[in-house]
């Protein structure tokens, strides 16, 4: 956790914040014996401990009241990225309840201010139940929040093919089988100079395997880093070459 956050919000969202990552942090430690939730991680330990249960189904039953919000320090580096870069038009595969939601429309509204630019947050949750309890912390937090986000709820494969804007910033906090479906599906709409973030991708490299392949092969176009983020935190930037 940094020492002193770059966020600018009211003090009231600044208060929600922190009370949301201490929730997401004590419940993922309940969940794996790691600490860190990872859908590789989850379904190995599941296969281990209940042999006779279907993994897939045990792992969406767990999930569906847990937050697994991006970490603190992570989100505070997106805040700034997307100051630093002027992004307004960011998309958010994997919502949940909407904490890294908050800080992204933050950052968007203050590009947006800043530099006069039109832009939005699409956020994309699957679970109806996630998508109103991520709604009422955005209501929590007033109009500086609500009104940047556009919230997509349904399978974000369709909901994202349609009226997407040209993207400035991809946000992959999302279970690792859905990365690389979710990035191919969004790549058309990436400008030149996007950014593409993938979470845990050290801890979860295996589930990401794919992914990681595929940001890393010269012909996609990406130049890539793992930033030094407890379990990974991948930054890809898309350079390529004709577009």
């Amino acid at each position: 956790m940094s020492s002193q956050s770059p966020v600018e919000a009211p003090e009231h969202v600044l208060r929600l914040l922190s009370q949301l990552h201490k929730v997401s942090l004590e419940q993922e430690a309940t969940i794996t014996k790691t600490g860190k939730v990872t859908y590789s991680g989850v379904i190995d330990e599941l296969k281990e401990s209940q042999p006779d249960r279907a993994p897939k189904s045990e792992f969406d039953t767990i999930m569906l009241d847990k937050f697994i919000a991006l970490d603190e320090d992570k989100c505070h580096f997106v805040y700034q990225l997307i100051n630093a870069t002027g992004a307004t038009n960011v998309v958010e595969a994997g919502t949940s309840f909407g904490v890294s939601t908050i800080y992204l429309a933050l950052a968007v509204a203050k590009t947006k201010a800043a530099t006069g630019k039109s832009g939005t947050v699409i956020a994309t949750e699957k679970e109806l139940q996630k998508a109103e309890t991520a709604r009422k912390y955005w209501k929590q937090c007033g109009e500086v929040v609500e009104r940047e986000i556009d919230l997509r709820v349904g399978d974000l494969l369709e909901t994202l093919k349609v009226d997407l804007p040209e993207v400035d910033l991809l946000l992959l906090d999302i279970w690792s089988v859905l990365a690389l479906p979710t990035l191919k599906t969004v790549l058309p709409k990436l400008r030149y100079g996007a950014v593409v973030l993938a979470d845990n991708t050290i801890s979860g490299a295996k589930g990401y395997a794919d992914l990681l392949a595929f940001l890393r092969a010269p012909e996609n176009g990406f130049q890539n880093t793992t930033l030094p983020y407890t379990n990974g935190f991948e930054m890809s930037v898309y350079l390529p070459r004709t577009k």
